[in-house]
């Protein structure tokens, strides 16, 4: 007995057609998965809108904003977005039962990759398992670039790995008599970020870092750590954690009166989440590594991608403050989906997603500093292929040189 289903009858209609001698008219067979239909694509993301990490719940308030105004010009090939934004605590277990309701309950086509390497790290071999897609998720964990192991699992960011290693090779060349004191959150980010500066150092790691100081997510200060930081008689402090420790690093610094080469990761650089609340004035000649744009800088006010971003910032988040910089890679993680979904035509099915997210060629976020590189493969899934190292002036950051090859750091897929 022959079972005729939807997709076949659609098919054989098309067939049909084309034999009666309308070719134009024939009918291409559309291909869906679970979450799709002939008008929505449904998918789910989990954010931390509370618990210690919530300064970076903009980052979720920004992908659902930005597929709002997606629906608003029409969705995508003909489907609205309907993205279900879940609240995860940055906590590994909540972002584990959040993302099984999204799948197993609310069914969604794919996971648009959220922010965090822990939470990320709880929910992937479940993802993989599933067949699920998780698209560009933000953290730049080694970890996740894993096509043979973990397929389902895509990456965007460039990793930690990578950027510790442009920080090493700078004070190489820079403080090449320097003694390091590295403060770091004890989970994939900071170890990896570790790894990164020491690679970067080479042979002269372990003369240069005279101190290493690990310190938990749930601590509620890291105050006294950048005292003993101090007492070990570094000139140069680099600091590998989250928002809310680098603004109270930055803090306990100046009221030491202790001024180092200080260097925080790119993850803690926002203005307006960390350098803010740290007191402009005690942030300034603090360094960093960036890709994205800055859009609060009046020299690149003329920027097209800047332009179309602050329009959308005051019709769609109106109480974002610009200089939040947290709401930036969550605005270009959902620009990358929507290209890949447009991609994928009316063929939505979770391996043609997968197919188009991890062969992009030549394209290039709204929000990404002129001449980054972005090219990824099945085999892998590694992005971004340079950064730029910046300063704080007390105002906006500023780039420092030219664009850094990662490639050239012989470590980007370490």
């Amino acid at each position: 007995m022959r079972i005729i289903t939807r997709r076949s009858a659609l098919a054989s209609i098309g067939t049909a057609a084309f034999a009666l001698g309308y070719p134009g008219r024939s009918f291409a067979a559309k291909n869906y998965d679970v979450g799709v239909t002939d008008t929505e694509i449904k998918l789910g993301t989990t954010s931390p809108y509370s618990g210690p990490a919530s300064a970076y719940g903009v980052y979720g308030q920004a992908q659902t904003a930005y597929f709002e105004m997606v629906n608003d010009r029409g969705g995508i090939n003909g489907r609205k977005v309907n993205l279900i934004s879940l609240d995860n605590a940055f906590s590994p277990p909540k972002a584990v039962e959040q993302t099984r309701k999204l799948v197993e309950s609310d069914e969604v086509f794919a996971i648009a990759g959220f922010l965090g390497t822990p939470p990320n790290a709880a929910v992937s071999k479940y993802l993989n398992s599933k067949g699920v897609p998780s698209l560009f998720l933000t953290s730049g964990a080694v970890r996740f670039n894993d096509p043979k192991g973990f397929r389902w699992i895509v990456p965007f960011y460039p990793s930690y790995v990578a950027q510790g290693a442009v920080f090493g090779r700078y004070l190489l060349k820079a403080k090449p008599n320097g003694k390091i004191a590295v403060q770091y959150v004890n989970d994939d980010l900071g170890r990896d970020f570790l790894r990164g500066l020491k690679l970067g150092l080479g042979a002269r790691s372990s003369e240069m870092i005279v101190k290493e100081i690990s310190h938990e997510m749930t601590e509620p200060t890291v105050e006294s750590q950048v005292v003993e930081c101090k007492a070990s008689g570094a000139d140069v402090f680099v600091q590998l954690s989250a928002s809310k420790f680098a603004a109270q690093a930055i803090r306990k610094a100046a009221s030491l009166g202790w001024q180092p080469t200080f260097i925080i990761n790119s993850n803690s650089a926002s203005v307006g989440a960390t350098l803010v609340p740290a007191g402009l004035e005690n942030a300034k000649g603090l360094i960093t590594a960036r890709w994205e744009k800055d859009v609060t800088d009046p020299a690149e006010a003329g920027d097209d991608g800047i332009k179309e971003y602050k329009a959308f910032v005051q019709k769609y988040m109106p109480r974002l403050n610009l200089e939040d910089a947290t709401a930036v890679p969550g605005y270009n993680n959902a620009a990358a989906i929507e290209h890949v979904l447009k991609l994928c035509g009316d063929n939505l099915t979770r391996e043609n997603l997968l197919k188009q997210a991890t062969n992009l060629r030549d394209y290039r976020p709204p929000l990404i500093l002129n001449g980054v590189k972005i090219y990824n493969s099945p085999d892998n899934y590694d992005a971004f292929h340079n950064m730029q190292l910046a300063q704080f002036n007390g105002k906006q950051w500023v780039g420092m040189g030219e664009m850094i090859s990662l490639e050239d750091l012989n470590i980007i897929s370490e």
